[in-house]
């Protein structure tokens, strides 16, 4: 297993057992409002997950999908299908060694190059912001405990060391 692999595997672990844990949570709960970026769970599970899903279809170069669901079942399925096809898009890339090759992002205008390793980079960087942001709000609405998000302890856990 490469670094890349290990990025990707924590990076879809983590986010679902965030999610799991917010399972115990009522829904004024999740939708409580705080003053920070997205304001509440619910909003910035929604945030992260749809950012990962647009990202992956500029990727893939298909047209953005309106996807939708927000129930915490929801999330969990929409992360599962678009955390498929993210790792498989990753993958070949890292295979192909197509990094630096450039698409498209017709959503900005005037379209914007990217590139394949700076949109696979963004996605991994912007999904842990947004975990420690969802880790503070977990705590402010009384979930203390809840997993510490590291790669460690993924593949501790994942490699059954711990």
């Amino acid at each position: 297993m490469d670094t890349i692999d290990r990025l990707l595997g924590h990076d879809s672990w983590t986010t679902r057992q965030l999610l799991e844990a917010c399972k115990v949570l009522p829904d004024a709960e999740l939708d409580r409002e705080f003053d920070i970026d997205h304001r509440s769970l619910r909003k910035t599970f929604v945030h992260m997950i749809g950012n990962i899903e647009v990202w992956t279809d500029l990727l893939y170069q298909r047209p953005v999908q309106d996807r939708s669901g927000e129930s915490i079942d929801d999330l969990l399925l929409r992360l599962d299908g678009i955390s498929r096809d993210f790792v498989r898009m990753t993958r070949d890339i890292v295979r192909d060694q197509r990094y630096d090759d450039g698409y498209m992002d017709h959503l900005e205008q005037p379209p914007k190059l990217r590139t394949f390793g700076g949109t696979i980079g963004h996605v991994l960087t912007h999904n842990m912001h947004h975990r420690a942001q969802i880790m503070y709000l977990m705590e402010k609405v009384g979930l203390l405990e809840h997993i510490e998000g590291d790669l460690l302890s993924w593949e501790a856990n994942s490699f059954g060391w711990g």
